[in-house]
């Protein structure tokens, strides 16, 4: 069998054995090309290197935090997937600042995992999506700032109930019943 260096030029088979074989390392070199396999043009590659990732029980902050720098949109947006996964609190600084990735892809998963890990402290990047130029972004704004109680004004309710989106239209109704539909206090 092939090792994880070799691992680019595998078959899909032999990536996801060889991503199997090495869920468990804390090598950082290893980590590091299971994180760039977050990337893999194979949909089943790729999560079976987020599954490695998410169910590795060593410490792989640093290397997964390091990786939110890569060129590369997927690794980005995956890897704040993966630190929610992890339900990584020291990953919370770093997720605030990829709230304003130039990829709306990477800026949603961002959100996303704040709003998971509920980090109560990332209010104003949280909020600052309400007005992105996408929808998505807009939606996981909205439903990490639910998820983290940071609060919405009922005028920022009512500005996505302007977009005529059937999925922001149900998070507003969401963040009415949970109380979250109030402004937040000065």
């Amino acid at each position: 069998m092939r090792g994880i260096n070799e691992i680019h030029g595998a078959s899909k088979r032999e990536k996801i054995s060889i991503l199997e074989s090495v869920s468990q390392a804390d090598e950082a070199p290893v980590i590091r090309k299971t994180i760039s396999l977050l990337n893999d043009p194979d949909i089943e590659v790729r999560g079976e290197a987020f599954s490695s990732l998410v169910i590795n029980k060593n410490d792989l902050s640093t290397e997964l935090i390091e990786s939110l720098k890569d060129g590369e949109k997927n690794v980005r947006a995956f890897a704040t997937l993966v630190l929610a996964n992890r339900r990584d609190g020291a990953a919370v600084e770093p997720l605030k600042r990829m709230t304003r990735d130039s990829s709306s892809m990477v800026r949603s998963c961002a959100l996303g995992a704040l709003g998971y890990i509920g980090a109560s402290g990332a209010g104003d990047e949280i909020r600052s999506c309400f007005t992105d130029e996408s929808v998505e972004v807009k939606r996981s704004a909205l439903k990490a700032a639910i998820d983290t109680g940071c609060g919405v004004s009922d005028k920022e309710l009512e500005e996505f109930s302007r977009e005529g989106d059937r999925e922001l239209d149900r998070l507003v109704v969401m963040a009415g019943r949970t109380g979250s539909g109030h402004p937040r206090a000065a």
